[in-house]
């Protein structure tokens, strides 16, 4: 039977990891995804899983090390934040292009400088094209299932794809709500045994790791990885019904809030979407047909979703907590992409909001909604909220 707990949402993570029982966990420390490795520690020192634990002297060597072991065949899992993902990009990237099928939460936090320690998705957004899965997740509940979820596509053969599960950095992350833990051997069950499909301690079948590829199959190497996450994206659907079956919970590529005859729509990822779900029921009182979309589901991409979702809409506004100088917002320019071959395309808008932690409040995030009421969107002008101008 699941298991109601009242803990945050680092907790709750280290809970999966707990239930997956990985081999090998590296990490260093950092604000604030910290708390998931001292939970996750805990459990090792109490033997409660069988995971070799790697304290490591900094997330560079936290990644290399974790790539190590996962080449070596063994399940490996690590956490990482901001800075620290800044530092390990290097072998962000080799991780992805040896295919190794890592699994690695994000707590999202604000890239320096100046020095913050608080949520945005500077991180997130700065390792989109590593060639990584990428889930969001609105809160506790949702970060632990992605968790779970995340380990069973990343080791699906077709797939070989690590991935990160993104939650916000102390609204998510140190904020206490109650969370459903569902049996252990249940989750057993849905990640199965991890066989590797080329560990390189089978001795009998050698193979290279990390070899020069200049440019006479580094070209192929990267059309590989690009098949791995059009696979990802194929998998996607059977392996959320899988978990929809044991855990009762439904996920697809994206979240949609009342959206069946919603006519102004506003896209946000993460913890701010419950504000906006609050937002959207204030207008619907009032009569106005508003509607939110959250993606659950940032890399793949789901491009013919957020189409499907938003064709025909009178008005989209697209809320990024991160800025992209010099050029569009990121999760707007991907969401405006996909709405190119709409039939009837919306207004739409784009909105920077919450950098290095801000507040987000309803009253904000009824601007972007009131301003498209008014017919005032600008697909061109980068909005923010909340900024002391």
């Amino acid at each position: 039977m699941p298991t109601k707990l009242a803990i945050t949402g680092a907790a709750a993570v280290a809970h999966a990891m707990r239930q997956i029982n990985p081999d090998v966990v590296a990490a260093y420390p950092i604000t604030p995804q910290t708390p998931i490795v001292e939970y996750f520690a805990q459990f090792v020192a109490d033997g409660v899983v069988d995971t070799v634990m790697v304290p490591v002297e900094s997330e560079h060597s936290a990644m290399s090390a974790v790539v190590g072991s996962a080449a070596a065949g063994a399940r490996t899992m690590t956490a990482t934040a901001a800075n620290g993902l800044a530092l390990m990009f290097e072998i962000v990237y080799i991780a992805a292009s040896m295919r190794l099928p890592i699994v690695m939460p994000i707590v999202n936090r604000a890239l320096s400088g100046p020095i913050n320690i608080h949520g945005d998705h500077s991180d997130a957004y700065a390792v989109r094209d590593s060639g990584w899965i990428q889930f969001f997740s609105e809160n506790s509940q949702e970060a632990y299932d992605l968790t779970i979820i995340a380990t069973k596509l990343a080791e699906r053969e077709e797939v070989l794809t690590p991935a990160m599960v993104n939650l916000d950095g102390f609204i998510t992350s140190h904020g206490v709500e109650g969370v459903e833990i569902l049996d252990d051997e249940l989750v057993k069950g849905f990640v199965g045994e991890w066989k590797p499909k080329y560990p390189l301690l089978d001795i009998d079948n050698p193979i290279t790791h990390g070899p020069l590829d200049l440019f006479d199959y580094y070209f192929e190497h990267h059309r590989q990885q690009q098949e791995g996450l059009k696979n990802a994206y194929k998998a996607l659907p059977e392996v959320f019904a899988e978990y929809e079956k044991i855990s009762g919970r439904k996920y697809d590529f994206l979240d949609l809030y009342r959206m069946e005859d919603a006519e102004y729509v506003m896209v946000v990822l993460n913890s701010a979407a419950s504000t906006a779900k609050y937002v959207v029921d204030e207008l619907r009182e009032k009569g106005i047909k508003a509607g939110l979309v959250k993606p659950w589901v940032f890399t793949p991409f789901p491009k013919k979703e957020i189409l499907a979702a938003l064709d025909g809409k009178k008005a989209v506004v697209v809320l990024d907590r991160a800025m992209s100088f010099g050029k569009e917002a990121p999760l707007y320019s991907l969401v405006k992409s996909a709405l190119y071959e709409a039939k009837e395309r919306p207004m739409m808008g784009t909105y920077v909001y919450g950098l290095g932690g801000r507040d987000v409040t309803p009253e904000m995030l009824h601007i972007p909604f009131e301003e498209a009421l008014k017919g005032e969107l600008d697909p061109n002008e980068e909005r923010y909220l909340g900024l002391k101008e």
